[in-house]
């Protein structure tokens, strides 16, 4: 339980963007001012990963601060109503929090409140069984021309890029910021408020607007890609503008990488203008606020002629994550420290119930950040354990283990591993697999994997030992048929008889 008064809590993701691509983290190119002052009033956490680097499996995480085997999603898989044993907002709205959720959820169905007062929803370009978003109910209403949402011709998913062809003001991005002004001013005044400000980018399409394209496009300081020799196997170039691997151009690679960190710039000066607009109709309650800055996954950006997300490697895996602590909380909590424990998106949901002195269910698996800077790190667990069983196609199908320093890579379909010291490779570049000398290194890192398999009942640990999947591993656990059925039972119960 918090020993604090209870705050309100500001919770803000972005889509897909990779844990290196902070001002704060030390990255040559990419400014992020609101965030890196946050994290100096706050707590960065330095080795943040996503259990399951992609949309919808990472949102179960943080909703419900269960591992992933817990909340059933190992990968883009699935696609029922779920009814989960607690959610944040659940918690949250049972204390007397009002609770609300601006911009990307994508759960299914797209309008389930799973525990929130109210949603207003960007999900891009779902429009499926007769749902429109309320973005593009406003971009529908609010165009000033016979142009369409998608008119630059860049995909969801491609590597493509170019500066938005819409009016600022009908950038998406834009869109969320001014949703959540208009949710922190009509709030409830007389509850806390649980405000999830969810942007759907930088994820690709890579199309922010011009002025923030032009930040970048010639901009001296963007890195190469990062090309270990053990990618040379997808040193070529696939004839497909959304490819997950292939060997594109150092121009074409470039402009991604301006076009993608264009658009988080943007989503970080939209952050500083919520923030303005909060300190300034509510100053009080802005200092009795916690904020939370994280990623669901990363994107790869090129590195090892990989694209999108899915993977282990850092660019996938790997978060932003920063936590800004009341400053009416002063000097009780450390500010501007940065962590070197190993976290994953399950914390954040114990994080805010503690701080808001709510008990956290028993099904959660997350652990309190709060308690961790407080308190210290005894006890706190040594490494994540994470995976995707599909990467695009089952041949990539993986799980990994890391404590942010050392990263051990196990492929399921086969039984291949790769092995990295992220100290000294932090790139990924050098593949130690092989190396003698790392080898019973390796046989911790490749025990403790087999060990999570074997505990939680995953055929891919059986005696001490990973077991391959030639067949194919679990696309979902268990677990999610017991949640589903959960939800069937439910939506029956209110329906009544057919």
């Amino acid at each position: 339980m918090s020993r604090y008064k209870k705050p309100h809590l500001l919770l803000i993701t972005t889509d897909q963007q990779r844990g290196d691509c902070l001002g704060c983290d030390g990255h040559p190119a990419v400014e992020t001012p609101y965030i890196d002052e946050l994290a100096s009033n706050g707590t960065r956490f330095r080795s943040a990963y996503t259990s399951v680097p992609s949309c919808t499996p990472a949102r179960a995480g943080i909703i419900t601060g269960m591992d992933q085997w817990n909340h059933g999603r190992l990968t883009m898989a699935g696609n029922d109503a779920l009814e989960y044993p607690a959610t944040l907002p659940g918690e949250l709205a049972a204390a007397g929090y009002h609770t609300q959720l601006v911009g990307k959820a994508h759960h299914a169905p797209q309008r389930r409140l799973q525990g929130f007062h109210q949603m207003t929803l960007d999900e891009s370009g779902r429009r499926d069984d007769g749902f429109t978003s309320d973005y593009h109910a406003h971009f529908d209403r609010a165009k000033e021309g016979e142009y369409g949402y998608r008119d630059h011709s860049i995909d969801w998913n491609s590597w493509m890029a170019r500066p938005s062809h819409l009016p600022e003001h009908l950038h998406p991005t834009y869109w969320t910021a001014s949703e959540g002004i208009g949710a922190l001013a009509t709030r409830d005044p007389t509850s806390p408020f649980f405000l999830w400000l969810s942007f759907a980018r930088p994820h690709s399409p890579y199309d922010p607007p011009q002025s923030y394209w032009d930040m970048y496009v010639d901009h001296p300081d963007i890195p190469p890609a990062h090309v270990g020799d053990w990618a040379s196997r997808y040193d070529h170039k696939v004839a497909d503008v959304n490819a997950p691997r292939s060997h594109r151009s150092d121009r074409e690679t470039q402009r991604a990488r301006a076009g993608y960190y264009g658009n988080i710039t943007f989503i970080d000066h939209q952050i500083g203008r919520l923030l303005y607009e909060f300190r300034k109709r509510d100053p009080e309650g802005y200092a009795n606020t916690l904020i939370l800055f994280a990623s669901d996954h990363g994107d790869m950006m090129g590195d090892h002629h990989h694209w999108r997300k899915t993977y282990a490697y850092e660019g996938s895996a790997r978060i932003p994550f920063v936590v800004h602590w009341p400053s009416a909380w002063g000097s009780e909590v450390p500010r501007g420290a940065v962590r070197d424990e190993p976290i994953e998106l399950r914390d954040i949901m114990p994080t805010l119930l503690d701080a808001a002195g709510v008990e956290i269910p028993d099904s959660v698996d997350g652990s309190s950040l709060l308690s961790l800077v407080r308190d210290g790190a005894d006890g706190w667990r040594d490494f994540v354990q994470g995976e995707h069983t599909t990467c695009y196609d089952a041949e990539h199908g993986m799980q990994y283990v890391t404590d942010g320093c050392q990263k051990y890579i196990w492929f399921h379909h086969s039984g291949a591993e790769q092995f990295f010291d992220l100290t000294a490779d932090p790139g990924e570049c050098v593949d130690l697999s092989a190396d003698a000398a790392w080898q019973s290194r390796i046989d911790v890192w490749r025990q403790r994997l087999a060990t999570v398999n074997e505990t939680r009942g995953d055929p891919r640990g059986q005696g001490g030992e990973l077991v391959p999947q030639t067949d194919g591993a679990l696309r979902l656990s268990p677990n999610y048929a017991r949640w589903r059925d959960r939800a069937q039972a439910s939506i029956q119960d209110w329906r009544g008889p057919g």
